[in-house]
C-alpha cells in the first residue's frame, strides 16, 4: 500500500477552536490518519502530521487549505516563527510504496487545485522547485509576509494569482525527504548566544563561512511559552547529520559560551532509528524500550513539554494510527 506523509505548518497557534476545526478538516477524509498536532502559542503556529494513501492525503490537504482560508486572515497574524502564508509550508514525503516522483506529481496536482479552486498563490520548493534558488524555503520566505507587496514583483509565484495574497499570504509546497524539526534549550544565555550557535552550526553558516553541520538549518530565538532561548533546527538529511550529532554540537558550542543545556524538544515525528542511535551514544542497550527511555532522559525530551513515544516515533505512530 502506498503511503505518504505530509507536515503542513499553519499560521495559527492560539485559537483552540480554530485549531480543532482545522484538525477536523483533515480527519474528515477516510483512510487519513492525523498522527500528531504540535501547537506553539508564542510561535502562533500549528504543525499537523498526517499519513495516508496519496489520493486521500491530497484531499485532506486541500480541505486544510480551504478551512484555513475560511477561518484565518494572514493580515492579522503575528508570531515568533518566520511565516508568510496561512498554510505556510506544506511538504509531501514518500513513506512506502511511492517514489519521490510520485510525490512530485501529487504536489503539482495540489498546486493546480489551490490556484484554480481557491485562488491561493504559492511557491514550489524542494523537489518541485522550478528554479534552483527556489529549492530553499529560507530563500522563498525571506522578508516574510510583510515583504510580499514588493517581493512578489521580483519573485512571482509559481502558481495562483499574485494579486490575491492579502488574506492567504503565499504558501510554499513541494515534495521532500523526511525532515526532523528539533529544538535544543539553553538553560541561560541570551538571544545573541542562541543566534551565534545557530550561525556556527547551520550548513549555510554566516558571512560567507560554511557551518559545521551538513544538511542542517538553524535559527536562534526566545520562546515565551517555555521562558527559554532555543537553537531551532531542521535536520534535512538524516543520512548526513543525525539528531545526536546536533545535540552534542550545541552542547559543545554552548559550553564555550559558559552556557549549559536544559534538554531539547521534538516538533512532530522522528524515526525510531534516530533515538536508538542517540541511546547508543549514552548506553548501548539491546532492549528497544529501554534504549528509547535512555534517549528521552539524556536528550531531556520532557524538559519544556511532554514527549509521547507512541505518538511521536514515526513507526509507532503509523502502527497506532
Amino acid at each position: 500500500m502506498a503511503l505518504v506523509e505530509s507536515v503542513p505548518n499553519v499560521s495559527e497557534g492560539r485559537n483552540t477552536e480554530h485549531i480543532a476545526l482545522l484538525a477536523s478538516s483533515i480527519r474528515s477524509v477516510a483512510d487519513v490518519s492525523l498522527l500528531h498536532i504540535d501547537t506553539g502559542m508564542d510561535a502562533n503556529r500549528t504543525v499537523f502530521t498526517l499519513v495516508g494513501p496519496p489520493e486521500a492525503v491530497l484531499q485532506a490537504l486541500f480541505n486544510l487549505y480551504e478551512k484555513s482560508l475560511q477561518l484565518l486572515d494572514m493580515s492579522q497574524h503575528n508570531g515568533a516563527h518566520p511565516r508568510q502564508g496561512l498554510v505556510d509550508v506544506c511538504p509531501i514525503i514518500p513513506i512506502s510504496g511511492i517514489s519521490m516522483n510520485g510525490c512530485i506529481d501529487l504536489a503539482m496536482r495540489l498546486s493546480h487545485r489551490l490556484a484554480i479552486e481557491l485562488n491561493i498563490p504559492g511557491y514550489l520548493y524542494e523537489y518541485n522547485a522550478l528554479h534552483f534558488e527556489r529549492k530553499n524555503l529560507a530563500f522563498l520566505r525571506k522578508g516574510e509576509y510583510e515583504s510580499l507587496p514588493e517581493k512578489l514583483l521580483k519573485l512571482p509565484p509559481d502558481f495562483g494569482p499574485a494579486e490575491n495574497w492579502k488574506r492567504s499570504g503565499i504558501t510554499t509546497l513541494g515534495a521532500r525527504n523526511l525532515l526532523v524539526a528539533y529544538n535544543v534549550n539553553l538553560k541561560a544565555g541570551s538571544l545573541k548566544a542562541a543566534q551565534k550557535i545557530a550561525r556556527i552550526l547551520r550548513e549555510s553558516g554566516a558571512n560567507g563561512q560554511p557551518g559545521k553541520l551538513k544538511s542542517v538549518k538553524a535559527i536562534g530565538w526566545y520562546i515565551k511559552d517555555f521562558d527559554c532561548y532555543q537553537v531551532s533546527f531542521n535536520l534535512c538529511n538524516l543520512n548526513e547529520t543525525h539528531l545526536i550529532e546536533v545535540y552534542l554540537a550545541v552542547k559543545t558550542e554552548a559550553f564555550k559560551l559558559g552556557i549549559e543545556l536544559n534538554g531539547s524538544e521534538l516538533v512532530g515525528l522522528i524515526p525510531k532509528s534516530e533515538l536508538l542511535l542517540a541511546a547508543a551514544h549514552f548506553d548501548n542497550l539491546a532492549n528497544e524500550e529501554q534504549a528509547i527511555q535512555v534517549a528521552e532522559t539524556e536528550l531531556g525530551l520532557h524538559a519544556v513539554k511532554p514527549f509521547y513515544p507512541k505518538l511521536q516515533i514515526l513507526e509507532y505512530a503509523v502502527t497506532e494510527g
